[in-house]
């Protein structure tokens, strides 16, 4: 008798085919990858798929649509139906984010669905978000990692930060990056950006302000010894749209608008003589670990995520000042050797045969346990009476062993 396969709900998604987005293109190797393992269905905002343009399956998944957007505001009653939707039939929910997490002590309680959680980073410190969205943010961040049967951190520095503040033991799964290509320019691309044609840096982002852009945009419209492209979402926000205006005439400068072809964002970042990367807050971030692939020279802002993500080989920035002595005194010899040192990391790590056997293993993992793995020593949890009944005096000087 054929088994039957379990089913899989991914929840947190703008939907497929994949657009502008990490969880996107995640949910879509997923789908790719583990196919065959799974009966898979991935929830999908009906604000950004006409009703003309809404295909019923993307490569076996099936697609449900919501008439809600997927972030911002809207994304936590986007995300509650998507988990109430999936009570109906899912036997494990993938929940990519906390927007939703308020319900998961009710999924517990009633139910015998099996959760996992991306907590996306640290979302409540993003600047982007008003005051109650961060305290709202903060706390769902605390529901899911408590409720969740396994959570997952895509970056080591994130798991120590939730191994800090709840004692739990997070799965460490970035993001694949081997879907992007090096694209050689045709004359006809060159026409389009003829700055193809010289060395440039390069950058792609979305339009906020903890990804210190307005600070790269300063260092790179001065004295800088190439110049910018900048790839994003300028006409989103307020902030993109006065930083647009303000640094749109520099002449070391190119702003470009969003660009969801992969061939042709893949042209203009492959060809790059050097990434920036600006990011402040968040974890393994896609837009990285691609640039990674493609073997440039990244030049990180240097907070704990970028550091891990490229194992400390890369070079780093925390200040205008840093940045501008760096692009001042550095020279093109001596790039490509940490091109190549980005080059070997994502190779190693950032293949989306090696995320997707985690989290296939992570789902099989949650199937089976009710337990999640405690950073915290087992005897912590029996009184001083218990442990001395026991002869277990020598245990108070555990702590020796812990840093404070």
């Amino acid at each position: 008798m054929k088994r039957e396969n379990k089913k899989l709900a991914i929840i947190g998604t703008v939907g497929l085919p994949a657009k502008y987005g990490g969880f996107e293109t995640l949910a879509s190797h997923l789908v790719e990858q583990l196919d065959r393992q799974y009966d898979m269905t991935v929830y999908c905002s009906g604000k950004q798929y006409a009703p003309t343009n809404r295909p019923t399956h993307y490569r076996g998944a099936r697609l449900h649509y919501l008439p809600l957007e997927a972030n911002g505001v809207q994304s936590i009653p986007y995300d509650s139906w998507s988990i109430l939707h999936a009570l109906l039939y899912a036997d494990v929910l993938l929940i990519l984010g906390v927007a939703g997490a308020w319900m998961l002590p009710f999924v517990r309680l009633f139910t015998n669905k099996r959760i996992i959680v991306s907590i996306d980073g640290i979302e409540w410190k993003r600047d982007k978000w008003s005051w109650p969205a961060r305290m709202y943010l903060y706390w769902a961040e605390k529901i899911a990692v408590k409720y969740s049967h396994c959570d997952i951190s895509d970056n080591e520095s994130i798991q120590d930060y939730t191994a800090l503040r709840y004692g739990s033991l997070s799965n460490v799964i970035e993001y694949g990056a081997d879907h992007t290509m090096t694209v050689r320019p045709a004359p006809a691309d060159v026409e389009r950006y003829p700055f193809l044609a010289k060395p440039y840096a390069f950058k792609v982002c979305r339009i906020e302000p903890e990804n210190n852009l307005e600070m790269i945009l300063r260092a790179f419209s001065g004295s800088a010894p190439l110049p910018l492209v900048v790839v994003g979402n300028w006409a989103k926000s307020p902030f993109g749209q006065e930083l647009k205006a303000r640094f749109a005439d520099r002449a070391n400068l190119l702003l470009l608008d969003p660009i969801y072809d992969q061939r042709e964002i893949d042209l203009l970042r492959g060809n790059a003589t050097l990434y920036v990367h600006g990011h402040s807050a968040g974890g393994t971030n896609p837009s990285l670990v691609e640039a990674m692939y493609l073997g440039l020279p990244i030049l990180a802002f240097g907070v704990s995520y970028n550091r891990t993500t490229t194992e400390g080989k890369a070079q780093y920035f925390d200040t205008e000042a840093e940045l501008n002595e760096w692009l001042l005194r550095s020279t093109a010899e001596d790039w490509p050797a940490i091109g190549r040192a980005m080059k070997e990391i994502a190779d190693r790590r950032y293949r989306w045969s090696v995320i997707a056997g985690k989290y296939h293993a992570l789902v099989q993992r949650a199937c089976q346990t009710d337990e999640k793995i405690s950073v915290v020593p087992a005897f912590q949890h029996y009184s001083p009476e218990v442990l001395t009944e026991h002869g277990a005096g020598h245990l108070a000087t555990h702590h020796i062993f812990y840093e404070n």
